[in-house]
């Protein structure tokens, strides 16, 4: 039984009949996508019995570890580009390969790099070649300061390319 009131024409109930199912049908879809969409994020990677991940899935590769484990090596990140976030990439790419990255930063507009160079503040010109060779080939100069409490700096040049996997899977 419908409503209307006593004085409106029978046209106008029947639009208001109509958009109210539009209204009805927009409100059942969109209740049926939130349920699909719950659904399918549950879900997660699928498995097969054996309990083994989905095989169309790359497993994420973790870089070697090149500092040995009875050295710690602290280095310090400027990101000397305008690509922004670059030396938080290259930060996360060091510390998976054991290195101790202790501080980040950026350096001014004016001194920025085409090409990556490692400055060995320490006297450790080895650990220098070590992290040069990590991040795929970096220039390596001696530049001892004794004020910084770090063995390395890194300025990351806009020539350098992060790794193609991801870092955090």
């Amino acid at each position: 039984m419908e409503f209307r009131p006593l004085n409106a024409p029978p046209a106008v109930a029947a639009v208001a009949a109509a958009a109210r199912r539009r209204r009805r049908r927009v409100a059942l879809i969109v209740l049926l996508a939130a349920i699909a969409g719950g659904v399918f994020r549950q879900r997660g990677p699928r498995t097969d019995a054996a309990g083994a991940g989905d095989a169309t899935a790359a497993p994420a590769v973790r870089p070697a570890r090149v500092v040995p484990d009875s050295v710690r090596i602290k280095v310090e990140v400027i990101n000397a580009t305008s690509t922004r976030g670059l030396g938080r990439l290259a930060t996360a790419w060091l510390r998976d390969q054991g290195f101790d990255v202790v501080g980040t930063g950026t350096a001014p507009s004016a001194d920025r790099r085409d090409s990556t160079l490692v400055l060995d503040r320490s006297g450790h010109p080895d650990w220098a070649r070590l992290a040069a060779a990590a991040l795929g080939g970096a220039r390596v100069e001696a530049r001892a300061d004794s004020l910084r409490y770090v063995d390395l700096t890194v300025l990351i040049g806009r020539s350098w390319r992060p790794p193609p996997q991801s870092l955090y899977p």
